[in-house]
């Protein structure tokens, strides 16, 4: 997430002002550019945070709604995924984007004809800016019951400002969020005959949830992973890491959690990830085959990450031992 240029120091006033402003739950923060604020159903502003990087600006840019299969919506910005999952008993949110993403949500998802009101749970990949930032609001909005693993649920009540990997608050934070409901490994969100189940896959954040669920799909069934992020962030360490011990253990495990589900539809936190722009293209232009649905892409971008993984595990051990 964090481009590996920054600096982990941060003036004190600075912090300090920054988190007054976030524990006071604000959502309104001071815009990067003029046409990057919205107003909120309240009429408050909501505005695109300056201190984020520059390049992360064009994750924020609203891109066209549509269904992906089955129940499942796409509904967030061009670069931070945000999933609907529909039912006729409500439906169910799976990440929220940055502070300033809830007015694109609303808007893709009121295009779509369905209404926030009706929104009965909001879940998330992991308890970052750009995933999480828009949970205070959309808890606000819609009165939905927020859902976390323990780990991150301390995450999301403290606005960011904890996370191991010691990035600038201006960067971490966001208003803070405490969830309703904290799930373990195993547990499932039920609603309207649709049931996610939570696999928690530590590394990227200590509580980085991964969520299954089956799809009806032209008489098969599909298994969909809504995969949570194992990307170490420049600058973390595998080895001596003092904020995070355990992390290399945890990213094994991880990954060893992944390659053990089975998986016909692989979405992720970010869109790139999962080659969304191209992928939608194609639906559009020949709705009777689903490119989405990939058996083989979960295991080919599974396996490269991992690889990465213990490449970099290698040369920090050598680097340790020397």
């Amino acid at each position: 997430m964090r481009p590996a240029s920054f600096n982990r120091s941060y003036p004190l006033l600075t912090f300090l002002a920054l988190a007054i402003q976030l524990l006071s739950g604000l959502t309104t923060l001071r815009a990067a550019t003029g046409d990057s604020q919205a107003s909120s159903s309240s009429g408050e502003e909501v505005r695109w945070n300056p201190a984020l990087p520059r390049e992360w600006v064009a994750w924020n840019v609203r891109r066209k709604p549509f269904r992906l299969l089955g129940p499942i919506h796409y509904v967030g910005p061009a670069g931070v995924s945000s999933f609907l999952i529909t039912t006729e008993a409500g439906h169910i949110l799976l990440d929220t984007g940055f502070a300033a993403t809830p007015p694109i949500l609303r808007e893709n998802i009121t295009a779509l004809g369905f209404k926030l009101t009706d929104i009965r749970y909001i879940l998330s990949s992991h308890a970052h800016v750009d995933h999480v930032g828009g949970h205070a609001l959309m808890k606000r909005w819609t009165g939905a019951t927020v859902v976390a693993s323990q780990a991150d649920a301390a995450l999301l009540a403290s606005g960011g400002t904890n996370d191991y990997s010691g990035q600038e608050l201006a960067v971490m934070g966001y208003p803070p969020i405490v969830a309703d409901r904290v799930v373990r490994d195993g547990d499932t969100v039920t609603l309207g005959g649709v049931t996610l189940t939570c696999h928690l896959t530590p590394g990227h954040t200590r509580g980085c949830t991964s969520w299954t669920m089956e799809v009806a799909d032209e008489g098969k069934t599909r298994h969909v992973l809504f995969f949570g992020s194992t990307t170490v962030l420049p600058g973390v360490r595998l080895v001596g890491n003092a904020q995070y011990p355990e992390i290399a253990e945890d990213l094994t495990r991880t990954y060893r959690t992944l390659l053990s589900l089975p998986c016909d539809v692989f979405l992720a936190p970010h869109a790139s990830f999962f080659d969304l722009a191209s992928r939608a293209e194609r639906l559009a232009g020949a709705p009777g085959v689903n490119p989405f649905v990939d058996r083989e892409f979960p295991r080919s971008f599974l396996a490269s990450a991992e690889q990465r993984f213990l490449e970099q595990l290698a040369r920090e051990r050598t680097a340790a031992a020397k």
